[in-house]
């Protein structure tokens, strides 16, 4: 990561490298692509089930927006050049079921919210990456135990997440207009 020393106060001031801040404009144009499509949806849109999914619209928004903490966690431990283990898609599985019981009743203006301050921190954290740690590969349980890159796997995870949700929830919305 490149550093700006001011001369005023010689603290070491970071900045972005270009990957990180591309990576994190993009999961931020995401969140805001989500954002626009939920945001005007009235109560009985937020309640739409997606189909193949069967979650309502209003929880996946929420789902999208509290999954940004772990996948950064997991991404930094990557990054540090620490393998992913443990971490079965059955339990991936396991915790979006949790979720939509613990979130069946969530609010648009709770998941908007939690999905601007997540998406928000998410972004720094990914903007705090230099080029050397989004380099480094490490093994992924998820994936086979194949050596992943910190940047495939926030590209794959945190960066896609709501790019994945936003298409299906378009659709669901145009199915149920019909």
């Amino acid at each position: 990561m490149a550093s700006v020393v001011s001369q005023s106060s010689k603290v070491a001031i970071a900045s972005p490298t270009r990957r990180a801040n591309a990576l994190a404009e993009r999961l931020e144009q995401g969140a805001l692509a989500l954002a626009a499509l939920a945001s005007p949806l009235g109560p009985q849109d937020w309640g739409v089930r997606i189909p193949k999914d069967g979650r309502p619209i209003g929880v996946v928004v929420h789902h999208v927006a509290s999954m940004y903490p772990l996948e950064i966690q997991l991404a930094q431990t990557l990054a540090a050049g620490k393998p992913i283990a443990g971490v079965s898609w059955d339990d991936v599985h396991a915790i979006n079921a949790q979720h939509a019981k613990e979130h069946h009743a969530v609010t648009k203006e709770a998941a908007l919210e939690l999905l601007e301050r997540n998406s928000a921190a998410a972004a720094a954290a990914i903007r705090s990456l230099g080029d050397e740690e989004l380099d480094r590969a490490a093994t992924v349980s998820l994936n086979a135990d194949a050596p992943l890159t910190t940047q495939f796997f926030l590209e794959d995870h945190a960066v896609r997440h709501s790019y994945h949700h936003f298409a299906r929830i378009r659709a669901a919305l145009e199915a149920f207009s019909r």
